[in-house]
């Protein structure tokens, strides 16, 4: 783990479980572009070295070939967003986190419900804990 994992990862992260969001666009890049798919999966292994057991990362990939563009039929970020809602999530991880929701309105309202359960963020870049951010720049 490194010496950032090591700050913003607690035991108290480690006591939730760990969602794995799996998501391409359309169903030609599932079949074409497998890896990218197999690139999100691995993101499981970055989890076990964060120290959440296999046994409790659990992978969402219900959203496979549907576009970022708006929540509505999405039934994979709606179980998501609610997992993160009820404080289950102690860390969500995906490949390029942005690209969760390409819509600003379902991206945000994540960030804010992940900030508000004190739930981290992890891609292929690092490890985001966007509670810290929300208590450095509060609203006005």
């Amino acid at each position: 783990m490194t010496p950032e994992a090591s700050a913003k990862v607690t035991s108290q992260h480690l006591k939730r479980q760990a969602f794995l969001y799996v998501r391409q666009s359309t169903l030609r890049q599932v079949v074409e572009n497998t890896e990218s798919k197999e690139r999100q999966y691995a993101l499981r292994q970055r989890a076990v070295a964060l120290g959440w057991p296999a046994e409790r990362i659990v992978v969402i990939d219900r959203d496979l070939g549907k576009s970022g563009a708006g929540a509505a039929d999405r039934e994979g970020f709606k179980q998501l967003v609610a997992e993160v809602s009820l404080g289950h999530a102690g860390i969500v991880l995906g490949l390029e986190v942005s690209r969760l929701a390409r819509n600003c309105t379902d991206w945000h309202q994540l960030l804010e419900i992940c900030a508000l359960t004190d739930t981290l963020i992890l891609d292929q870049d690092g490890i985001y804990c966007p509670r810290i951010s929300m208590i450095a720049s509060p609203r006005t």
